[in-house]
């Protein structure tokens, strides 16, 4: 199964970026989106930035991943 994590974007650097997850950096790509900037949630998947997502919506993912165990 393949999932796509919500994570926090905390550094840029067209087209490359750093995304954060429980004090766990990761690079990531941001080719398939516009207009991304430091401090918005994102999801990745296999080092891939695939969607921009508010942070009440990420939030709560991670909130229900947490609860699943999955993360």
């Amino acid at each position: 199964m393949c999932l796509g994590i919500p994570m926090k974007l905390v550094e840029l650097n067209w087209p490359d970026g750093k995304a954060e997850l429980g004090g766990v950096k990761r690079d990531v790509r941001l080719d398939l989106l516009e207009d991304v900037k430091v401090g918005d949630y994102i999801i990745v998947h296999a080092g891939y930035a695939i969607q921009r997502l508010d942070e009440e919506e990420a939030l709560e993912t991670l909130r229900i991943l947490k609860e699943a165990r999955i993360i």
